[in-house]
């Protein structure tokens, strides 16, 4: 990856799209810090403390996707989880609804209709979620417990001033959200691409001081009598490092269906004969089918955050949804299963798959063209797809289980976040290969 970066800096047009995504990170690291107005930020800080481990809490979750701007209440708290959900939610859209699946197989003027509805979507989005924040911050419970400065989080709780910082506060993390959509689409048009992605890329990256100084806490408790850190600390680290081994092996693991092309001639010349294979990968889906199940099991947390119920059948229920409970990495197990299917099938078509093959007098050896190639792809995909969904719930799981375990706790980078750092590593490495061939080829035929 570095020797692919190290080439493509050396081309002056490559270099300047890596200098503009670069500017474009700055940009979003900076608006990342900067909080928004009418809050104590030292209640804040106090309160969102005890809240910042992935392990634990929903908070934790969402401050890792936005590389600590959610605890620290800033312009991008909401960090690109709108617009993911979004895109989610428009991907389920354009298969359950017949109009929006016309409109996405209309070419490039569909696929902008459909860009256009997911931006919108995504600015709704990011409103539902600010106004959930601010309700949270503004009745999270004033105690010792919680807040150690004895300050309301919001300045002003009361009368026409609570209002309008109100309406601040919520409209400065929605014109956030869309800040953000904007400066990854300026990456995928003036930068080297996948700019959402390195987005989140960059956010998550940013957590890495956090974990890296709280290992550190773990290790000094090892001198003052808790030993077993000594171990567990050295252990978590050979973990992360396996764990990026896996995924970097799986993401380019691949089932390779073999395929024979029967010869045909075309007035004096005859084609195919050739043997080749069709790749389906493992890991179909990459990292979606975590987002997916992680958007769903978000839901009451989110809800959470608008009640906030303080006891009874209500607080014990969004309480079972903590990702520190079991109940959790039972639901957390199922949905990925679920959703790794669903991609797939959204995804690939194996009777289509099959009618391409035929089209172009292409078979399987062993099996008979249409019907049949049709089921044996898609008995490929069913066990491929297996193999992948029970790697990504292994890898996702890995670090709650890990947690209650071990008790380390508040280490930010999950199984989720490496999944993530390491795919968009390999898919902007091999862009910029691709962005660097093409070019290659430009000069050849010029």
């Amino acid at each position: 990856m570095f020797k692919t970066i190290r080439n493509a800096w050396s081309i002056p047009d490559l270099r300047k799209k890596i200098l503009f995504t670069l500017l474009i990170v700055v940009i979003f690291r900076i608006g990342s810090v900067i909080p928004v107005p009418f809050l104590n930020m030292d209640a804040l800080a106090s309160v969102m403390g005890n809240a910042q481990g992935v392990d634990d809490t929903l908070v934790g979750y969402l401050n890792t996707l936005s590389g600590g701007a959610f605890s620290n209440a800033t312009i991008f708290a909401m960090g690109i989880t709108p617009y993911i959900n979004s895109s989610i939610i428009m991907q389920l859209l354009c298969v359950a609804i017949p109009p929006l699946e016309r409109l996405s197989k209309e070419g490039e003027e569909g696929r902008k209709k459909i860009a256009a509805i997911t931006r919108y979507v995504t600015v709704a989005l990011g409103l539902i979620q600010g106004t959930a924040y601010y309700f949270f911050l503004k009745n999270t419970i004033d105690n010792a417990a919680e807040n150690a400065t004895g300050l309301p989080i919001a300045k002003y709780t009361t009368g026409f001033p609570a209002v309008f910082s109100a309406i601040v506060i919520i409209l400065t993390f929605t014109a956030g959200t869309a800040l953000i959509m904007w400066l990854g689409e300026q990456i995928n048009k003036n930068g080297i691409g996948n700019g959402i992605s390195i987005l989140l890329f960059a956010g998550i990256i940013a957590r890495l001081p956090y974990t890296v100084n709280l290992l550190a806490e773990y290790w000094n408790l090892g001198s003052q009598g808790a030993t077993q850190y000594y171990v567990l600390v050295p252990l978590w680290i050979v973990l992360f490092l396996g764990v990026i081994w896996v995924i970097t092996f799986m993401q380019d693991a691949e089932r390779r269906i073999p395929i024979q092309y029967a010869k045909r001639v075309v007035g004096r010349k005859m084609y195919g004969g050739q043997s080749t294979h069709l790749p389906i990968k493992v890991a179909l889906g990459g990292v979606m089918p975590i987002i997916f199940a992680s958007s769903i099991l978000s839901i009451p947390s989110t809800i959470q955050m608008f009640t906030q119920p303080k006891e009874g059948f209500w607080k014990a229920f969004f309480d079972a949804f903590s990702p520190s409970g079991w109940l959790y990495a039972v639901l957390y197990f199922v949905l990925i299963l679920a959703f790794a299917y669903f991609y797939t099938t959204i995804q690939y078509n194996p009777i289509e798959m099959a009618n391409n093959l035929k089209q172009n007098n292409g078979t399987i050896p062993g099996i008979r063209p249409g019907r049949p190639t049709a089921d044996f792809i898609a008995k490929i995909l069913s066990r491929i797809t297996l193999i992948g969904a029970l790697f990504l719930a292994f890898i996702a799981l890995l670090p709650i289980l890990y947690s209650d375990f071990s008790g380390l706790r508040g280490l930010s980078m999950g199984g989720t976040s490496v999944i993530i750092i390491v795919g968009v590593a390999l898919d902007t490495a091999k862009q910029l290969e691709s962005q660097m061939m093409m070019r290659h080829y430009q000069g050849f035929l010029d």
